[in-house]
């Protein structure tokens, strides 16, 4: 088992589910994040004044799936994430040791 890990432009969450499911994902969990990357921010103008933005707004995937689905999801945001622009994001794969479904005590593979 994997969990996928990705962060991504906000406006590029429903592309990214909808790819998700094409391949056979069905559950995720989405949290808004900020971060940066190499972009560093930007400045804005508010009121007049120019100020930096350090932490710029993104949306952070998490998905637990079976390890063979692992490279068709990945290439499943990469996709649908991608604008090739500075910021687009990233993706991580690590490794799941166990997981358990609290409703039914099912375990593994059985509990995603």
């Amino acid at each position: 088992m994997k969990i996928v890990m990705a962060v991504i432009k906000p406006f590029k969450l429903d592309e990214v589910r909808e790819a998700l499911t094409t391949v056979g994902v069905h559950g995720l969990t989405v949290t808004e994040v900020k971060g940066y990357g190499r972009q560093k921010g930007h400045t804005e103008i508010y009121r007049g004044a120019e100020y930096a933005v350090s932490f710029l707004p993104k949306i952070k995937i998490e998905v637990a799936i079976p390890s063979d689905l692992a490279d068709r999801a990945v290439e499943a945001i990469t996709s649908a994430a991608k604008t090739g622009q500075i910021g687009d994001g990233k993706v991580f794969v690590f490794p799941l040791d166990q997981a358990v479904r609290i409703r039914t005590g099912e375990t593994d593979a059985d509990a995603l």
